[in-house]
């Protein structure tokens, strides 16, 4: 069940915004060690965004997954800067990323929780 949802004011293409939902998938699933069939992205687009007083290209993360390893929190955050900066030309200091590990029973799926 992990979950990234991406908020950014950085413009892409549709074919570049297929491959960098793409490259976050298999990122994540790598990242988290988990089947890619499990994982979720959703990308938000959203031109009215700032940080640090300007609106340059920035991005606010959420990653959301059962048991998130927290004594890897600072290497999945080193990975999606990359992917930030890499598909969406986001540099990491205007990035901010959530990282969230929600009780199996606070998560649903296919009718039912975890």
């Amino acid at each position: 069940m992990p979950t990234l949802i991406i908020q950014t004011n950085a413009v892409l293409s549709p074919e570049r915004r297929q491959t960098a939902l793409a490259a976050a998938s298999a990122l994540v699933a790598r990242e988290l060690g988990k089947p890619e069939s499990y994982v979720m992205i959703s990308l938000q687009t959203n031109p009215d965004m700032r940080f640090a007083g300007g609106d340059d290209p920035l991005a606010y993360l959420e990653l959301k997954s059962l048991g998130l390893p927290e004594d890897r929190t600072a290497q999945i955050s080193a990975a999606l800067c990359g992917l930030m900066s890499e598909h969406f030309g986001v540099p990491a200091a205007r990035v901010y990323i959530e990282f969230a590990s929600p009780p199996r029973n606070l998560f649903g799926w296919n009718g039912g929780t975890f």
